[in-house]
């Protein structure tokens, strides 16, 4: 946890590398646990022995250190996928989505605390929806409909539906798939080899199956009694 980010002071950076993870860990533990509106800088600050004028020297309040793990996590994601490609370069939109479903599953696997802190303050309290996140909820929206842009363009979508409902049902079905899979995980000894076994894919599989096909036209490729 030591980029450099708008959201927090100039003082935070001055500090020691151990210094800023043990406070960026502290608020991590604090927002799992407690969510946004519940959580505590009155805890963050004795959870990472710093003392309370100390904090309002790094950050302004609990909304900047939240955003600035917003920030870290987005760095971390953005140089996660420098490295990754898909399996072809001839998938179509629902395949190349499957993928990116896929690795961004195994991305929060391997972030799994500080997914579940970022995933319970925006989609367990709503917050990803109101106006303090508004940036970051219209740069996920406008990604998904170049997507299904692209899937009315190559003929893959129903004509039928409405492309701002495609976007709501693909957005609101993969947080639903994210947040499932991370409940999961988190009860795991190791969250990582779960995510990679052949019946968490199978389950994820699954998932993007009813999405996928509630907007393709194409046969399902799964059994009725599987």
């Amino acid at each position: 946890m030591t980029r450099r980010s708008h959201l927090a002071k100039q003082t935070f950076f001055n500090l020691p590398e151990e210094k800023r993870n043990l406070i960026a860990n502290a608020a991590i533990d604090e927002f799992a646990e407690y969510g946004f509106e519940a959580s505590s800088i009155n805890r963050i600050v004795a959870n990472s022995g710093i003392s309370k004028g100390s904090f309002y020297q790094y950050f302004e309040d609990k909304m900047d250190v939240f955003k600035y793990l917003m920030d870290v996590i987005a760095k971390e994601k953005s140089e996660y996928f420098l490295g990754k490609h898909p399996p072809s370069d001839h998938l179509d939109t629902f395949e190349y989505f499957r993928w990116m479903i896929k690795a961004g599953m195994e991305f929060n696997s391997a972030y799994p605390r500080l997914v579940q802190a970022i995933s319970r303050v925006l989609l367990v309290e709503g917050l990803y929806y109101g106006k303090d996140f508004a940036e970051y909820h219209k740069m996920s929206t406008d990604g998904i409909t170049m997507m299904i842009k692209q899937a009315v363009k190559n003929g893959e979508l129903d004509p039928s539906v409405d492309i701002d409902l495609a976007v709501i049902i693909m957005e609101t079905w993969t947080n639903a798939i994210s947040t499932y899979i991370l409940n999961e995980g988190m009860k795991q000894k190791d969250i990582m080899k779960w995510m990679r076994s052949a019946k968490t894919q199978e389950k994820i599989d699954k998932f993007l199956y009813v999405m996928e096909y509630g907007l393709r036209k194409t046969e399902s490729q799964f059994s009725t009694n599987s």
